[in-house]
């Protein structure tokens, strides 16, 4: 009997042979859509197949591991198109181990992607490109390009350098279909760049933060610096590996892997861009800037570059330089636009760190500041204006709600916040959807009508961790404290250990939600992983007073400040100076976007970043066992057990 793994969900199992996807989905509890019900009318229930070695699962997906297609795919006239490389879940049956992806369009609880922008931040405005309305004279003699030169000297002082070549074929058209009027777009370099028949005001560009979980993108008006959309999707590279060092695994052990990982990665933005230009009613031939940053892996991957040399020490980069190149040369249709991938830090602190330090500045001030982008890989920023230093920890994707017993990301359903009541243990939760918490009068019929509580998220198991070490329930160690269950039923015996019931749903025909002791102890590991990081930075920064603690990226961005410092991500005991600022990488990419000036700031202040390699350094492993402890959690059952000292942190003096 065939074997079948869904991504990214990660639910496994096994199913008869000759069973529909749509059926196995069914059968394992699978989140894919369906209106029609399987008679492959809706579309709905596309999935993507993931042939190759998948060594995370055990599982070799030969070609024939899906039937092929038939008729009701072959000749398919569905509502929704059936998009290349897809298949319909209803019609496509197992015939052998399998991983299938099912994409955000075909999920019914469609993931929240928490990336966005603070439109209220002001950003400069000096864009590589000016628009100039230019009127012909009728052409007697000569060239199209020589009228347009000289018109351009008699009515705006420029003297053109020339026109892009491949503007030439249809220079003559625009020219005609704007009755000898146009609008030119006319670079640093003083060559015209893209052509409109006309009177144009208004010109675009891109900033797209390419992220290992999610992508996020913002299409700005590069003459006012406005906003004028944004949007986010899950990677679709998350189905050939969840972390980075599974996806850089994937292409070694896989010929044509790296092509298949660079080729969902540009669909993805240029599906992005596409989705930008349809909400705002801009063409795609208007964008004529689009600026990238990401990790290092992700940044490889867009630019089609081997990512395999980042997967083993010495964490080799092809180029740690900015690249400029046109978006059609990534195969995103923008024919117009101009591309600039930001510049990488090191092997494993990439552009989108470059990106965070452009748009928080710890190279800008006085004070100490300490920067960290939260995600399956955390990048760490210490600094001020006379120094910083740059790391990057692997967290792994705890944080995000995976390796968890209950976890999932911050979607509709998920638990986002705990409190718990140190006396009873009493728990109550906020879900997101709901305005309410489970103590308040609604909840109930609110979370029932959204779908019912269906996991925690990576906010919600921060909460949950840090009230049980409060209440008492953990101890110093992260051990889930068996004594404790006299005092309440929420304290369960869990085969050797013990879990705490967090959410018991059966009221709204919800699944009972529990906190598991390996639970906690992949975030114990996690937060080891990311505190160990930071003390590395600070030993090397001569153990400076930091007065400045901020969170980005997705999941930074909702963790509540007092319960990481209680959990132990960040170091001090003062919640005021930690806060959390959002998206900075997409913050910092608008930026670059927007301004020349503030590319070469960003160019110039990651060449004085001094990088710190934590799998190199010999004191990251010490580090990282000092930072499992729950640092005011009750002492480990284990009496007998040494005591070390606490040391005063010198990080909040």
């Amino acid at each position: 009997m065939p074997r079948v793994v869904f991504t990214p969900s990660g639910i496994a199992g096994i199913v008869d042979s000759g069973t529909t996807v749509l059926a196995a989905a069914r059968q394992l509890g699978v989140d894919l859509d369906t209106v029609c019900g399987g008679r492959g009318i809706c579309g709905r229930c596309q999935v993507v197949p993931s042939p190759g070695v998948h060594a995370k699962w055990g599982i070799d997906v030969a070609p024939t591991a899906l039937s092929p297609p038939a008729m009701l795919e072959n000749d398919y006239r569905g509502h929704r198109p059936l998009l290349d490389g897809n298949r319909l879940g209803c019609s496509a049956t197992i015939a052998g181990d399998v991983v299938v992806d099912v994409p955000a369009a075909s999920q019914v609880h469609r993931q929240v992607v928490r990336k966005s922008l603070d439109h209220d931040l002001a950003f400069e405005v000096d864009p590589a490109f000016r628009l100039w309305y230019v009127e012909l004279e009728t052409i007697a003699d000569g060239s199209d390009v020589g009228a347009l030169r000289r018109s351009m000297v008699a009515q705006h002082g420029v003297d053109i350098a020339g026109v892009a070549p491949r503007l030439l074929a249809t220079l003559r058209h625009v020219i005609d279909a704007g009755s000898m009027s146009v609008t030119v777009a006319v670079g640093d370099d003083d060559v015209v760049v893209a052509v409109w028949p006309g009177y144009v005001d208004t010109a675009y560009g891109i900033a797209v933060d390419v992220g290992s979980t999610t992508v996020a993108a913002h299409l700005c008006d590069l003459t006012s610096g406005d906003v004028v959309a944004t949007s986010g999707r899950m990677n679709p590279q998350i189905r050939f590996g969840e972390d980075l060092m599974s996806r850089v695994s994937y292409v070694m052990m896989n010929p044509g892997g790296d092509a298949a990982l660079t080729s969902v990665i540009r669909v993805a933005i240029d599906e992005l861009a596409g989705e930008l230009l349809d909400d705002a009613g801009v063409a795609r031939d208007a964008v004529l800037d689009l600026v990238l940053v990401g990790n290092p892996v992700m940044h490889h991957l867009v630019l089609g570059l081997d990512p395999t040399p980042l997967g083993q020490a010495p964490f080799t980069l092809a180029t740690d330089e900015p690249v400029r190149l046109r978006a059609v040369d990534l195969d995103i249709n923008l024919p117009n636009a101009a591309t600039y991938v930001g510049p990488c830090i090191a092997g494993h602190v990439g552009a989108d760190a470059a990106a965070a330090i452009l748009a928080e500045g710890p190279h800008r001030g006085d004070g100490m500041q300490l920067l960290v982008d939260i995600g399956t890989n955390a990048e760490i920023v210490l600094g001020d204006r006379h120094r910083q230093f740059a790391a990057s920890s692997p967290t792994g994707p705890a944080f995000e709600g995976a390796q968890i017993s209950s976890g999932q990301r911050a979607t509709t359903g998920a638990v986002e916040r705990v409190r718990i009541d140190p006396g009873t243990l009493e728990p109550r939760v906020k879900v997101i959807g709901t305005d309410e918490w489970s103590d308040e009068r609604g909840f109930d019929t609110a979370v029932r009508a959204a779908g019912g509580v269906t996991g925690v998220c990576g906010s919600g198991i921060i909460d949950a961790i840090a009230e049980m070490v409060r209440a008492g329930i953990i101890d110093a160690k992260g051990t889930i404290r068996g004594e404790v269950a006299s005092r309440s039923s929420r304290i369960v015996a869990d085969g050797r250990t013990f879990s705490y019931v967090l959410y018991d749903g059966a009221a709204v025909g919800s699944s009972r939600l529990m906190v598991t002791q390996q639970d906690v102890r992949a975030i114990q590991l996690a937060k080891a992983a990311l505190r160990a990081g930071i003390e590395l930075l600070v030993e090397h920064a001569g153990r400076p007073a930091i007065h400045d603690v901020r969170l980005a990226g997705a999941f930074g961005a909702h963790v509540d400040p007092e319960r990481a410092l209680v959990v132990g991500l960040v170091p001090g005991d003062d919640p005021s100076i930690v806060r959390s600022v959002g998206n900075a990488a997409g913050r910092g990419a608008v930026q670059a976007l927007l301004s020349k000036r503030a590319r070469a700031e960003m160019e110039g202040a990651v060449r004085r970043v001094v990088k710190i390699e934590t799998a190199t350094e010999p004191r990251f492993q010490e580090l990282f066992v000092a930072a499992l402890a729950f640092a005011g959690a009750p002492a480990a059952s284990d009496t007998t057990a040494p005591r070390r000292r606490r040391r005063r942190s010198v990080l909040c003096a």
